[in-house]
């Protein structure tokens, strides 16, 4: 490494600062970082870009800011030149990624799998430049592999070490049956490596053990060993789960911009300084300065949670769509002002409804027991008067309005 920095410019050793101060930012383990430092420095002095691998399990095709983590770390060292290489994995989907699953997962039909690869693009562009991508499906290299490969794959790693995954020696531990075929997965993943000769791989700390199997069977195949940058798991809005769809914790990326700010202002003080670096495109040092601020007590927590619900937005709808949320989210939820647009839906039921029932008909909330809840902690409004007994039958009128939560609206409509 010594004599590989010797060999470059003293702007170059800067550069190479530089670009290694950027990767490493809210990166939760680089396995090794010595080999990341060496790559880039390696790919300045020689002008050549690096390979930066993402691998894509095409089974959740919608897209929130806790899959933005990776994304926003890929345009990173794309904004540096070097080349994203994302995979599809179309033959691997058929298998299913076993991480962290307590059965075997659903096999994916070819359709479903093109189909879930659309969206992603459409939502990934919101975050890289998917014209300089390179794009490839694993099924180009691995449907080509007779029996004999696959045996010589298989061969390259002992069953001792699979079944150092934790959701294998789990499911082991309570007699739960895993399929031979899943054991196939991080073997598939990682000769995904070998074929592309890939400098780095990207993901979740959840895929330690998968993106660890690039190291191993690049050098098994006599290769130049990935490294691996793994990135945290973001928590969702509560603050505790993990971000997801199911856990409804989450912000989509798809979302509109009012709702998007709306949630981001929800999320919990102490985990600001961990959005702020891991989904924004905000610089380094710009970042530093925030949390700086923050401990000292120069800046409030609630004009750094605005600055961060702006900055989301503005990545996803633009500087104007942002600046308009941000004078909503003022008027609605700090003056109390009811929203100048309102949602409207057209009633043609019952003119006489208990309340509960017209919250689950206009799918303001998922269930009769949820709804319950929310008017039991005073969450729901009738007009702007605050409903407070679960009972309560509605009249339904045209223009009438309900609200629940601070950021759900509807007007009705009957004619």
């Amino acid at each position: 490494m010594e004599k590989l920095m010797e060999q470059l410019t003293e702007e170059q050793r800067i550069e190479v600062k530089r670009q290694m101060t950027l990767y490493s930012q809210g990166v939760q383990e680089i396995i090794p970082t010595e080999e990341l430092e060496r790559k880039v420095a390696k790919s300045i002095l020689e002008d050549k870009p690096l390979k930066i691998k993402l691998g894509l399990d095409p089974s959740a095709p919608d897209v929130h800011l806790g899959h933005t983590v990776v994304l926003n770390k890929m345009r990173q060292f794309q904004e540096n030149g070097h080349t994203i290489q994302l995979i599809i994995g179309d033959f691997t989907g058929k298998i299913g990624d076993p991480t962290g699953k307590s059965v075997a997962r659903k096999q994916l039909t070819d359709e479903e799998v093109k189909q879930n690869a659309k969206t992603y693009f459409e939502q990934f562009a919101k975050v890289i430049d998917m014209d300089k991508v390179e794009l490839h499906y694993n099924s180009t290299w691995l449907s080509k592999l007779n029996f004999e490969d696959v045996i010589q794959l298989a061969g390259k790693i002992t069953v001792a070490r699979l079944l150092e995954r934790d959701d294998f020696e789990e499911r082991m531990a309570f007699n739960k049956p895993i399929s031979l075929h899943e054991f196939f997965y991080p073997l598939m993943q990682g000769y995904d490596s070998v074929v592309l000769k890939c400098d780095i791989e990207l993901g979740g700390t959840d895929q330690h053990f998968n993106i660890l199997m690039g190291r191993h069977f690049q050098e098994k195949y006599g290769s130049e060993k990935q490294v691996a940058l793994l990135m945290p798991l973001l928590e969702g809005l509560d603050g505790v789960e993990k971000m997801s769809k199911s856990k409804k914790n989450y912000i989509g990326i798809d979302e509109s911009p009012q709702e998007m700010y709306g949630k981001a202002m929800s999320i919990p003080d102490e985990l600001m300084a961990k959005y702020f670096e891991l989904i924004t495109d905000l610089k380094p040092a710009e970042i530093k300065e925030l949390k700086d601020r923050l401990e000292a007590g120069t800046l409030h927590p609630r004009d750094a949670k605005m600055l961060l619900a702006k900055t989301i937005v503005r990545m996803y709808h633009g500087v104007e769509a942002a600046a308009k949320a941000e004078q909503h989210f003022i008027s609605v939820f700090q003056k109390g002002v009811m929203p100048e647009e309102i949602p409207a839906v057209q009633w043609e039921g019952n003119t006489e409804i208990s309340l509960i029932d017209l919250l689950v008909e206009l799918k303001l909330l998922s269930s009769k027991s949820e709804a319950r809840r929310m008017i039991e902690n005073r969450g729901v409004k009738v007009n702007g008067v605050k409903a407070t007994d679960t009972k309560l039958e509605v009249t339904i009128s045209n223009g009438l309005i309900l609200q629940v939560g601070k950021r759900k609206f509807v007007e009705i409509k009957t004619v």
